[in-house]
């Protein structure tokens, strides 16, 4: 009797095996991430214009001709709002420095936001993205208008459902990214390439500067040069940095300059916006805002986050008077006042010099 019982408990055994390594392997895989959507084409490589580093590149979205190519149509494409109304470009346009010429930028509807578009233009070089910073590249940042209910008002997945029944989107993301599904994220990357190509470099500046071409600019921005570089003069290249040889004009950082400061009646003062504060809850962060580069800064009226000063004379002026004073204020905003009629006036013919053409395949296709 014994051994009959070894027996069947042996058998049982050898069939409890192969049933604990199933559950085991069960309960212990983890579920494969999504391999990164990758392009098919072959990899290029944009050469930065004078006076620009290298162009940086995203390991996870390099640059392909059939990705830049389609990022630009959808670019300038109205499809991605929920009426076929706003573009990428309908508030980054090339003919405004790639901002739209307006304080705040209309929506779907009509709608207004509350805050100036910034500039497309360098935005390669940008360490975050958005005013405030709160996107941590250009992939991430294409996803927010679309979904904003006051700028394009749709879904990530409707957009996908309208490309898919596109007459001509569904071959060219094919084209770009081989056979299958029209996913966002393939979207979202190849926007990111074509903005990754709207790039400003070879002004009269950099030509100057760094080219060797010593009638590039003029004697007044060759002057405006200096008040911008000098600490006790401008110190305007505290922020907006000045290499030896390159310059992207902007630190990739964020400040209080004293813009959106409002008085109640007893004379309190307050921030109409609170910038990266609102990302970071961080209270030395009020009223700070990145710094925007100031290449193509001629066409990108008007300026600051909230479009309040119209010209670049408005622009010197109001660094002059040290700003509006608040508790954030960067301690690096004075008054200005010792500079003569004659340096403002020089300083604004410098940033002035700062614009130059940009590429022709950042243009809006043909019939857009």
């Amino acid at each position: 009797m014994r051994k009959i019982r070894s027996i069947r408990f042996l058998k049982l055994g050898i069939f409890m095996i192969p049933a604990a390594a199933v559950l085991w392997a069960a309960c212990t895989t983890e579920e494969k991430p999504a391999e990164p959507v990758k392009p098919i084409g072959a990899v290029v490589v944009i050469k930065a214009p004078l006076g620009l580093p290298a162009v940086p590149t995203s390991e996870d979205n390099p640059l392909t001709a059939e990705t830049i190519a389609l990022g630009r149509n959808l670019y300038y494409d109205p499809l991605l709002s929920v009426d076929d109304t706003i573009a990428c470009a309908s508030c980054h346009h090339p003919n405004f420095g790639f901002t739209d010429g307006k304080r705040f930028s209309a929506g779907v509807g009509g709608q207004l936001g509350g805050r100036s578009a910034p500039t497309v233009i360098n935005s390669a070089y940008n360490d975050v993205q958005f005013w405030d910073g709160r996107s941590p590249s250009l992939e991430d940042q294409a996803e927010g208008p679309v979904q904003n209910p006051i700028e394009m008002a749709h879904t990530l997945d409707g957009v996908v459902k309208k490309l898919e029944a596109h007459a001509t989107y569904p071959a060219e993301f094919e084209k770009a990214y081989g056979p299958g599904a029209i996913t966002y994220e393939k979207v979202e990357k190849a926007i990111a390439t074509f903005e990754r190509t709207v790039l400003s470099g070879n002004s009269p500046y950099d030509r100057f500067q760094f080219g060797g071409e010593k009638d590039a600019i003029s004697e007044s921005a060759k002057r405006g040069l200096e008040v911008f570089r000098d600490p006790k003069k401008g110190n305007c290249a505290v922020c907006h940095s000045v290499g030896e040889k390159t310059s992207l004009f902007t630190d990739n950082k964020f400040h209080n300059i004293g813009v959106g400061v409002v008085q109640d009646e007893t004379g309190a003062a307050s921030l109409s916006d609170v910038g990266r504060f609102e990302v970071t809850q961080v209270d030395a962060d009020r009223g700070a805002f990145k710094t925007p580069t100031l290449r193509n800064i001629s066409q990108t009226a008007p300026y600051m986050h909230d479009g309040n000063l119209a010209t670049l004379k408005e622009v010197v002026d109001f660094y002059v008077g040290g700003g509006n004073s608040n508790d954030q204020l960067d301690r690096e905003i004075k008054v200005l006042d010792h500079l003569t009629g004659r340096e403002r006036e020089d300083l604004e013919e410098f940033l002035k010099s700062l614009t130059a053409e940009l590429p022709a395949d950042v243009s809006p296709p043909v019939g857009m």
